[in-house]
């Protein structure tokens, strides 16, 4: 079963091969394509990693986020061509589509209900984590957002179920490992001894301050830069000061280091701030102990961080104790194809 995870900027596949209901093998891949500059593409992008995952595939198991990019005028259009384009490419399996529901349906069921399908992407995480966990909260933080998702006596406990009513509850976090835009996570900043408002102009990503501070490496910066240009360390402090209308002349490595340490804490309490909000809340209906669960591209700098400051209410458990560290790169993708392979088995 090829699990696809279409994301507005990155598109995750999972090939994962069962024998008597036994995992064999599992094969991850994944595509930095930002849909929003050219949509058509997405055909081959889906064709190159059915490719890469072996072509050969009894089903194919589909969740999205990309029907948000403005490149669509609304979700329901954006689902309509990602489903359109999903059917162009594996036209000859059975092809389910996760609901937020947390069911699949067919290909003609999806596009009936197109807001169902829109970013259900978490009810898959959550889902394969709830197949070890009774109680739990997954705190899984990725390259553009943080998604935290409740699971309560065995059964996902979401509050909300779209990306709006996410945002509002705490499930949803605007915050991530890489394309953030830094004056979306600070409106000031200290520098020598004063405070400096920002620039709200996209000058510096998340992923600069997480270059600059060691959390990951140039190959790891796998989107777009803000200026289009490299992904050194230099280059990133560059970007870091135009956050402050300055450069590299007029500020000093260590200041800007000291910047970057400041908004990373910032984004850790962005992280923070939700995660309490859905914890408070599930606590009131947990028979146990809730422990979280972290995973994602900013699992060990920023889920665990933000996780952390619930110690000792909770433990903190790495997702990758269970799973081998490439699954958790794409969850939602190997999620979707285990459910497939399960509950998609059940529909033939």
């Amino acid at each position: 079963m090829l699990g696809l995870d279409i994301g507005g900027a990155n598109t995750k596949a999972a090939c994962v091969q069962t024998l008597e209901n036994t995992i064999r093998e599992v094969q991850v891949f994944t595509k930095y394509f930002p849909v929003w500059k050219n949509p058509e593409k997405l055909v081959e992008i889906l064709q190159k990693l059915g490719e890469a995952a072996g072509g050969n595939f009894d089903g194919i198991g589909v969740t999205m986020t990309a029907e948000l990019s403005d490149v669509y005028k609304t979700k329901r259009v954006g689902v309509e061509h990602i489903l359109g384009c999903v059917k162009k490419v594996f036209s000859e399996v059975p092809i389910y589509v996760l609901t937020s529901d947390i069911t699949l349906k067919t290909l003609k069921e999806a596009l009936a209900s197109p807001l169902q399908v829109a970013a259900a992407n978490w009810a898959a995480t959550g889902w394969l984590v709830a197949q070890y966990f009774e109680n739990c909260i997954v705190l899984d933080v990725g390259s553009t957002s943080t998604s935290i998702i409740p699971i309560i006596n065995g059964k996902i406990a979401v509050q909300g179920k779209n990306d709006l009513d996410k945002l509002i509850c705490g499930e949803l976090v605007y915050t991530g490992s890489l394309r953030t835009n830094l004056a979306a996570i600070v409106q000031t900043v200290p520098v020598r001894d004063n405070v400096a408002t920002v620039s709200s102009e996209l000058f510096a990503l998340s992923g600069d301050i997480h270059l600059i501070l060691g959390h990951i490496n140039s190959e790891q910066y796998t989107c777009e830069t803000a200026d289009g240009k490299g992904v050194t360390c230099k280059e990133a402090l560059t970007r870091l000061a135009r956050l402050i209308c300055a450069d590299t002349e007029m500020l000093t490595e260590k200041e800007l280091i000291e910047i970057a340490q400041y908004i990373y804490k910032k984004q850790i309490q962005q992280i923070t701030t939700g995660l309490n909000q859905v914890y408070q809340h599930a606590k009131k209906t947990a028979t146990t102990k809730i422990p979280i669960i972290i995973t994602g591209l900013g699992k060990d700098f920023l889920a665990y961080k933000a996780a952390e400051q619930m110690i000792p209410q909770t433990v903190v458990i790495d997702l990758d104790k269970l799973l081998s560290d490439k699954v958790s790169l794409a969850v939602p993708a190997v999620g979707v194809a285990l459910m497939s392979i399960k509950q998609g088995g059940e529909k033939k």
